[in-house]
């Protein structure tokens, strides 16, 4: 079964529109990779939190397999990476609330 991706609207306003159009498409195959592969990338000490490597930056995503939804939660660099992981830590209740948002909507 496919997965959903969605992608966080902080990331979206916060991040990806600032991206160039190289990397803007490299997200964009990174999207789609996770439909079929929610589980590319590496593992941050919980199997659902993945990271994935573009050039420079890296792409943080959460997989709630029980709702197959992959939901982007964030870009860092490297210099930010444990401060962006603790962040994704300690929010995870706040991710499903809106991925559950997005299932009542449609």
């Amino acid at each position: 079964m496919k997965y959903k991706v969605y992608i966080h609207p902080t990331v979206y306003q916060e991040t990806l529109v600032k991206l160039s159009s190289k990397d803007q498409e490299r997200i964009d195959s990174l999207v789609q990779q996770f439909t079929t592969n929610p589980y590319v990338g590496d593992s941050l000490q919980i199997k659902s939190i993945r990271e994935k490597r573009l050039n420079d930056k890296r792409i943080y995503h959460v997989v709630f397999e029980d709702l197959k939804i992959v939901l982007i939660v964030a870009v860092s660099d490297k210099k930010t990476q444990q401060r962006t992981i603790d962040s994704i830590r300690s929010n995870m209740d706040a991710y499903r609330d809106y991925v559950k948002s997005i299932i009542d909507q449609n």
